[in-house]
C-alpha cells in the first residue's frame, strides 16, 4: 500500500476516532494542542464572582468594597490551574487585572508568580478607558519574544473589547497575535 495512501487511512481513522467523542471532549482536546503550540497565550476571565460590575464604595486594593469571588469561584480557579498542569502548559508569565477577583483567580492557579497590570483592569463603569487600555495590552502583546506564553486573567468587557467574544466566568480564550502584531487572533476557547 503507498506511503500516501497509508497515511490518509491514519488521518481518518484519527478524525473518526475525533468525531466518536463527545464534541465538547474533541474540541477541548484540539484547543489544548493549540495552546501547546509555540506564540499561543490565552485570555481568561476571572472565575465565578456572583453578580454584575461592583460596589458604587469600590476601592481599588480593598477586597471589601469588591465583587469577590466564591467558594464556586475559589474552587472552579483551583481546578482551571490543575487542569493546566495536567496538560502541560508552560507559563512564562501570568498578568492580572488589580480587581481583587482577578488577582485572587491568577493566584488560586497556582502556575507561577503573578503580575499586576493596570490595563487589564475593568472599564466597565468607565469606558473612557476602553481603547487606550485595549491599544496598550496590544503594543505589550505585540513586543513579546516569540518563547514567551502568557496568560492574562481579566474581565469580559476586556476581553471582548480585545476578541469580540462574550466569555464565561474562568473561560481561556486561546489566541496569537496576528502577522502585523496589531489584532488577537483568536484560535480556541476552553472550559476546563
Amino acid at each position: 500500500m503507498p506511503i500516501l495512501l497509508r497515511n490518509m487511512f491514519r488521518v481518518v481513522a484519527v478524525l473518526g476516532a475525533l468525531l466518536s467523542l463527545p464534541q465538547s471532549a474533541a474540541a477541548s482536546d484540539v484547543a489544548w494542542q493549540i495552546w501547546q503550540s509555540d506564540g499561543v497565550h490565552a485570555l481568561m476571565r476571572h472565575a465565578i464572582a456572583p453578580g454584575t460590575g461592583d460596589p458604587a464604595n469600590f476601592t481599588l486594593g480593598d477586597c471589601t468594597t469588591q465583587r469577590n469571588l466564591d467558594n464556586t469561584g475559589r474552587q472552579q480557579a483551583r481546578q482551571t490551574g490543575d487542569r493546566i498542569r495536567e496538560m502541560g502548559i508552560e507559563l512564562t508569565s501570568i498578568l492580572t487585572s488589580q480587581w481583587c477577583r482577578c488577582v485572587d483567580t491568577a493566584q488560586l492557579l497556582d502556575l507561577g508568580p503573578v503580575t499586576e497590570e493596570p490595563a487589564l483592569n475593568s472599564f466597565f463603569r468607565n469606558r473612557s478607558t476602553e481603547a487606550a487600555q485595549t491599544a496598550e495590552i496590544k503594543a505589550k502583546l505585540a513586543s513579546l519574544p516569540g518563547d514567551e506564553k502568557l496568560l492574562l486573567v481579566t474581565h469580559q468587557v476586556n476581553i471582548t473589547a480585545l476578541t469580540d467574544i462574550f466569555p464565561r466566568s474562568g473561560e481561556l480564550i486561546l489566541f496569537r497575535m496576528s502577522d502585523d502584531g496589531t489584532e488577537l487572533d483568536v484560535l480556541s476557547r476552553l472550559m476546563p
